[in-house]
């Protein structure tokens, strides 16, 4: 075996990555402290061609150094928007007819291994701050709740980790064909 060049990798240019079918994804980052996961999240959503990420209240907006730091220029590929209010926003999009999925731990939650996405709707996912997750008041309206399953002994994991575990899964799932 022999590690590929970026070169050799064929990936889209930034105006092809504009005009590419997106997955029928939206990020929703709700009070997120860390430019560092903040970036992480811009690049993972350009692997998987996520369809927008709205950055929602304290949630800082490029451009920024330590946002670009991680995020190594996908905040020029992957549509973004800063929104002041997760709650109003996510009405919003209701009102649209796009689903809404908080990724939390909650009752009643779902299983993200159990989670099965709708063919014919667009879906939004939520990650909340770091420390006090997605806001109550968000989660009690969302359409559904989705938890990562965890066996460890930790509580939680990183937004940035979770985000990746969560846009692969559906990515998956979703089965968009490229």
């Amino acid at each position: 075996m022999r590690k590929l060049k970026n070169s050799e990798l064929e990936r889209l240019a930034v105006k092809e990555f504009k005009r590419a079918k997106k997955t029928p994804l939206i990020v929703i980052l709700d009070n997120i402290r860390s430019l560092n996961n903040i970036g992480s999240v811009f690049r993972t959503s350009d692997a998987f061609l996520i369809e927008k990420i709205y950055l929602c209240g304290i949630t800082a907006k490029p451009p920024h150094k330590d946002i670009h730091k991680t995020a190594l220029g996908a905040t020029d590929s992957v549509e973004w928007e800063h929104v002041e209010d997760t709650f109003k926003l996510v009405k919003k999009l209701q009102a649209e007819g796009i689903l809404i999925a908080s990724i939390e731990q909650a009752e009643n939650s779902v299983q993200l291994q159990k989670f099965t996405p709708s063919k014919n709707k667009k879906l939004a996912v939520i990650f909340g701050n770091e420390v006090k997750g997605v806001q109550q008041k968000v989660v009690s309206i969302s359409d559904y709740c989705i938890e990562i399953p965890q066996y460890g002994t930790k509580h939680s994991l990183n937004i940035s980790v979770s985000c990746g575990v969560v846009l692969w899964e559906l990515f998956n799932k979703m089965q968009v064909e490229f």
